[in-house]
């Protein structure tokens, strides 16, 4: 069904293509006759009407317009709730029927079919009548899995490619696995490289002066690394599924909104973790829904601004330097910095005298109940979306980046970890306590001498690094951890960035690079500001992973956002 939905978003643009004609065809067709075989006789029922409708127009006998289209995308609509209820029915759950919206559906694809294309479009149909009780025993039968129990393993989908076959699968070695074996493998291995980082850190083998056993640990170093990475390749998905559902969203928004816009898509193949790609749908609708809303301007205002009337939405992926980028782009009126900033003095987020930058008042969108539209529509606008966006992203370790010109368009840079399981990260101590300090975060770090360090108050507060000043922050005061260095000058400094803000953390030392294996403190310490977790370090002890963006909150006096 999902092959479906993206073939006929390319067949609305080539509504002659024979083969695009065929490659729809066939899924409804195996929908079809599944569903006969198990005895589902409203999902046989309407696959069966659109797979007439699609004959047709194979033979040449009936042109693919756009109420063709809307009436192929809501069978898909109406398919997908079907299928959903019958593992909500086997589970026991509640459906919601829908049965008049399905009869209607039907209804339309008959007049299509006999009309030959005079029906009156249809509206986009979400939810469709559940099986009959007496189709469940057949199910049951059938040992059908459960919806988003499995996925596939190393599984890659070209553009216009339909579901493989099972021997298309065979040929190629790809497994179903439930995702819960998956997950509890990698953890395991994360559990084995804890022990293997405590094995060789151990100090009463580190005494032991002897070549074989110091060339058998390095040997079992070497295998861990490698079963690591190949546990965590096996939950890397590509971003396709994500970027394709925008797809549908870009078409219907557009539509609704009386907007002409170009969706582009790039980096579709781009590999992250399959937690990643669930957790980011929710941010990246929003994001398109907001950029299509607010960025793109009617057609009318971008022909006397000297624009095409066509607006161009670009959604692109792309790893950078251990991490993922992706990016929402638009040609739209770019982000109003003067408008942003009044309505936030308005809201009482800022008073008319603060002096702040023009990145830093962009940044007050993502601030909750925040919104520059002057009316609410259907799409946006009541100032819910883009908080849940930051929300979203600093759960996922990430940050969320704005580059914006007035006139002509703005693009969010969303940076994502490739994976919510291991971290690579720069060890620091403070007193007796060990921090991890993310390293996409850290700028430089450096020994600062008396004279760099500014005081104000008699407190330091500000050290020059070349020509510029960043401000300190003590980590053991933050903390309060004992009996760490407090002089910037005896101690080491990090410079971390977040959301384009520079501090410096004052530390008594660094200790290395390292990756460590992330491990959640639990519900009772989840809103502890400015840190994101723990990882068990080499020598048994704990330390925790320093929250980059909650930790320039805490030392602003900002509303912290803890990860």
């Amino acid at each position: 069904l999902n092959s479906i939905e993206a073939l006929v978003l390319q067949l609305e643009q080539a509504p002659g293509d024979r083969r695009l004609l065929n490659d729809v065809f066939r899924p409804f067709h195996t929908i079809k006759g599944n569903a006969g075989a198990l005895g589902l006789a409203r999902i046989q029922e309407v696959a069966h009407r659109v797979e007439n409708l699609l004959d047709l127009a194979r033979s040449g006998k009936h042109p693919v317009g756009a109420r063709e289209i809307d009436v192929i995308l809501s069978a898909v609509d109406v398919l997908l709730t079907m299928v959903a209820n019958v593992g909500r029915r086997l589970r026991g759950e509640e459906t919601e029927s829908d049965e008049a919206r399905r009869v209607a559906l039907m209804a339309t694809v008959e007049a299509l079919v006999e009309g030959g294309g005079q029906a009156q479009p249809v509206a986009v149909v979400r939810a469709a009548e559940a099986p009959h009780a007496q189709d469940i025993p057949k199910l049951a039968a059938a040992k059908l899995p459960r919806a988003g129990q499995v996925e596939t393993v190393k599984a890659e989908a070209t553009p216009g490619a339909v579901a493989p076959s099972a021997a298309a699968e065979a040929a190629t070695g790809s497994v179903k696995v439930d995702t819960a074996k998956l997950d509890n493998l990698v953890d395991m291995i994360g559990e084995l490289v804890i022990v293997q980082s405590l094995i060789d850190q151990d100090p009463a083998l580190r005494r032991a002066a002897d070549g074989r056993l110091t060339g058998n640990l390095a040997q079992l170093r070497r295998v861990t690394a490698d079963l690591q990475r190949s546990a965590m390749s096996m939950r890397m998905v590509p971003i396709r599924p994500t970027f394709q559902k925008m797809a549908r969203l870009v078409r219907d928004l557009s539509r609704k909104a009386g907007k002409q816009v170009e969706l582009v898509l790039s980096g579709e193949d781009t590999e992250l973790d399959r937690k990643v790609v669930e957790e980011i749908n929710d941010p990246l609708m929003h994001m398109v829904r907001n950029s299509l809303d607010h960025g793109i301007e009617p057609p009318d205002v971008r022909v006397r601004a000297g624009k095409p009337p066509t607006g161009r939405l670009t959604l692109s992926a792309c790893h950078e330097a251990g991490t993922i980028v992706i990016a929402i782009s638009d040609d739209g009126a770019g982000l109003d910095t003067a408008k942003i900033r009044e309505k936030a003095v308005a809201k009482g987020l800022l008073s008319p005298t603060d002096a702040l930058t023009p990145s830093d008042i962009h940044q007050l969108i993502f601030q909750p109940g925040f919104s520059t539209a002057n009316t609410v529509t259907e799409i946006s606008g009541r100032g819910v979306g883009m908080d849940v966006v930051r929300r979203n992203i600093d759960a996922l370790r990430g940050r969320v980046e704005i580059q914006t010109e007035a006139g002509a368009g703005t693009t969010f840079l969303v940076k994502l970890p490739l994976t919510l399981a291991i971290l690579d990260g720069l060890l620091v101590s403070v007193g007796q306590e060990r921090f991890v300090l993310p390293t996409y975060c850290v700028r430089e770090s450096l020994r600062p001498s008396r004279e760099d360090v500014h005081a104000v108050q008699g407190e330091a507060a500000l050290v020059q690094v070349r020509n510029k000043l960043i401000p300190l922050v003590v980590l053991s005061e933050l903390f309060g951890v004992p009996r760490a260095i407090a002089n910037p000058w005896d101690a080491a400094v990090v410079v971390i960035e977040s959301d384009g803000r520079q501090v410096a953390l004052v530390v008594d030392s660094l200790i290395g690079k390292q990756e460590v294996v992330i491990k959640s403190l639990g519900q009772v310490f989840s809103s502890v500001a400015g840190v994101a977790g723990g990882a068990i370090l080499g020598d048994g002890r704990i330390g925790l992973i320093l929250d980059p963006g909650g930790v320039i909150g805490l030392m602003a006096g900002w509303p912290a956002r803890a990860a």
